[in-house]
């Protein structure tokens, strides 16, 4: 006999009280039910139920046993699951928090390209700077740029990164000159990302040290990268932003890419996700998608 059928009776008569509820349940005759739980008992050589014409109960062994092959039965079923889901069509409501900025000009897009793609997956975006909670807001994933924390339970897999560059608008250059090495920076006045009161350093690669922070004077703060661009285009001071954000700018001559001598900071992007035994199709589809699109919309 095989022993996983014979588990998944024995667990049936147990769950439903006899042998006859599950002989009818499972289609079965009730002798064959008992042959199953025999073959176990013979196999384990000791006994699982004590069996009299009125009544049947689980021996003390007879109940571990029990709690054991429910979860060896479960294991099975969901192995079946993710042989099936490897190959099922993506369903279901795919919850994704994200960056305000890159979630709308770089991650929304490869999204809504793959839910036109399948029918039957439901997108939930927040787009926001907040760093929300995967587990308390419920979210399949979350986007997340720069740094991130190491926390227990949380897969991260880089999907791309983005090009970090210091421009300048040409009317600000004719007026205050470039600077030509990172020390001159100094000397500008810029326009500067900051949120919850706090400005962030501008970050310059050094070989294999730890990057030279560099916090650039300046009195225009915001917290939205479009707001900062419009600034630094509008000749208010340098700025220091992601290339696919300014890339139309530059190559309208809105913008000049400064320092080119110097190389660009690349700032890590990553998909998070709750560790679990078994990642959803539409959770790993939304993965692949982004780490196959989004390199291309960085250079």
């Amino acid at each position: 006999m095989d022993r996983l059928t014979s588990m998944a009776v024995f667990v049936k008569a147990v769950d439903l009280g006899s042998f006859a509820a599950a002989a009818a349940a499972l289609d079965l005759s009730g002798p064959m039910v008992g042959k199953h739980v025999r073959f176990l008992e013979d196999r384990l050589r000791v006994r699982l139920i004590n069996r009299t014409t009125r009544r049947q109960n689980l021996t003390e062994f007879g109940r571990a046993y029990y709690d054991r092959c429910r979860i060896v039965l479960a294991e099975a079923e969901a192995a079946d699951a993710l042989a099936a889901d490897q190959f099922s069509e993506p369903r279901g409501r795919l919850r994704v928090t994200m960056p305000v900025h890159f979630g709308r000009r770089c991650v929304a897009p490869v999204l809504l390209a793959l839910a036109r793609d399948h029918p039957a997956l439901e997108l939930d975006l927040s787009l926001s700077d907040r760093i929300a909670d995967l587990a308390e807001g419920g979210y399949d994933l979350a986007i997340r740029t720069g740094t991130l924390e190491d926390r227990a339970g949380v897969i991260a897999r880089r999907i791309a990164r983005q090009r970090m560059i210091v421009c300048a608008s040409p009317s600000y250059l004719e007026r205050h000159g470039a600077p030509r090495q990172i020390a001159d920076i100094g000397a500008h006045q810029a326009v500067v990302y900051g949120r919850s009161g706090r400005a962030r350093p501008w970050l310059f690669p050094c070989d294999d040290r730890a990057p030279v922070e560099v916090m650039p004077a300046s009195r225009l703060r915001f917290d939205d990268l479009d707001a900062i661009a419009d600034a630094v285009t509008d000749g208010m001071g340098l700025g220091w932003l992601p290339s696919w954000l300014v890339r139309e700018r530059l190559q309208a001559g809105a913008l000049v890419q400064l320092l080119p001598d110097q190389p660009e900071f690349p700032y890590d992007c990553h998909a998070l996700w709750l560790q679990t035994p078994h990642l959803a199709r539409r959770v790993r589809l939304a993965v692949d998608a982004l780490a196959a699109a989004l390199p291309g919309l960085m250079d």
